[in-house]
């Protein structure tokens, strides 16, 4: 079985061809810079690159693109679109409405436009690549795949703000989490290399990059995650804030007579690592703080002091700590990060390896703890893009076996 993979951006669309259910990577590619002069196709085949450069005014056009280069003589990895049996959809937002990966129907594209409000940047982008497929491929069922899916099993507890009830009951205002399919898969991962069921075991997992966001994964399931109603929440990120006193924004509004826009710019583009240090690339951030530059050192350790506490309380909720896994960016390349991190974690059971910590890089699987420590301590390079293909494949066959059609489900 075929399946094309999308994740569509506001300016970008990344694609993956998979020959499931073997999980074999045919093709990947990036269409960049659509609505933008100068858009550009890169197309990726067992190592050999083929670009495309031309006006891409939208994703309808972007998806074009896409098609012709996988069915391509030359490059391409199918005959023709018949051979692609299933597109797999990455979907920021599916609020309270999905609890997992959905074949699309017009129910669930209106759940798509419903939370575009919570995920301005996200969602709609994300719906315009579904809504070019359903145009370009009709037949073809289309699974969307939400990331915030998997942190639906988090208690009440711990997804409710503790504001007036009515917020939650008219509004929806409660944690939502994201990254939920990278922490979904890093888990999985996480099982398979310690060798045991994922059932079994309480794991920590970090993902780390431009955009960061930590999860307490209980016996497979979410109960924790540092992401809340937005994605500004948890430990501070390149631009974004992490957790902050409310009180704090609001007095710098009264403070400045900061506009709503402002206060937006502040929260989301000024603040984090950028804001402290004057640098939101943590390769940049580190390269200085090496030189003792007294601001990026700081930022360096405001972010591991604050995923080292998350760590720690999401140790203390679930009441045990069997791993830790570092991915994203951050997490699989920044060995000194990680080391700040991991100091005095041996309460938790974590006995770190630093010479393997400092080996660990490029962004490939590895073990950086000692093999007595009790809570393992690995690197694992998400893969969204697997764990979506692997759910379009769930999707359509369950759908299959239950004798429904793409058509009368609204795909």
């Amino acid at each position: 079985m075929i399946v094309l993979v999308l994740n569509s951006g506001s300016s970008s669309l990344k694609y993956r061809v998979y020959e499931m259910p073997d999980e074999q990577l045919l093709a990947r590619g990036l269409v960049e810079r659509i609505g933008i002069d100068d858009g550009r196709l890169i197309h990726e085949r067992n190592g050999d690159k083929h670009t495309i450069e031309q006006e891409i005014p939208d994703h309808a056009v972007a998806i074009d693109l896409v098609i012709s280069a996988v069915t391509s003589a030359q490059h391409g990895v199918v005959e023709s679109l018949d051979e692609i049996e299933a597109v797999g959809h990455r979907v920021v937002h599916g609020g309270e409405k999905a609890t997992e990966s959905m074949l699309v129907t017009d129910e669930v594209i209106a759940a798509i436009e419903e939370y575009s409000e919570m995920a301005p940047l996200h969602n709609p982008p994300n719906l315009k690549g579904i809504l070019a497929c359903q145009q370009k491929m009709p037949g073809v069922p289309n699974v969307a795949v939400f990331d915030t899916a998997f942190h639906q099993t988090m208690p009440d507890y711990a997804y409710m703000y503790a504001i007036p009830y009515q917020f939650y009951e008219k509004y929806r205002v409660r944690r939502y989490g994201f990254h939920g399919t990278s922490h979904r898969y890093v888990a999985q991962r996480a099982a398979q290399l310690i060798g045991r069921p994922l059932r079994h075991l309480e794991l920590v997992t970090c993902h780390l990059g431009n955009g960061s966001s930590i999860c307490a994964v209980k016996y497979g399931r979410s109960i924790d995650t540092s992401l809340g109603f937005g994605t500004t929440a948890g430990v501070p990120m390149g631009t974004r804030t992490g957790d902050i006193d409310p009180v704090v924004i609001m007095y710098l509004q009264r403070k400045l007579g900061l506009s709503r826009e402002e206060l937006d710019e502040l929260i989301y583009k000024k603040s984090g690592l950028k804001g402290v240090s004057g640098y939101s690339d943590m390769r940049d951030v580190e390269q200085h703080a090496l030189h003792q530059e007294r601001l990026p050192v700081l930022a360096m350790r405001i972010l591991s002091y604050s995923t080292r506490k998350y760590i720690g309380a999401y140790a203390a909720a679930m009441g045990h700590l069997d791993g830790i896994v570092f991915t994203g960016g951050i997490g699989e390349n920044d060995a000194l990060l990680r080391s700040l991190v991991l100091n005095d974690l041996e309460f938790l059971g974590v006995e770190v390896d630093e010479l393997a910590n400092q080996a660990a890089v490029g962004g490939k699987e590895a073990a950086i703890c000692k093999p007595e420590s009790r809570a393992k301590v690995l690197i694992i390079p998400t893969n969204e893009e697997l764990m979506i293909a692997r759910d379009a494949l769930k999707v359509t066959r369950d759908v299959a076996g239950s004798g429904e059609t793409p058509a009368a489900r609204g795909a």
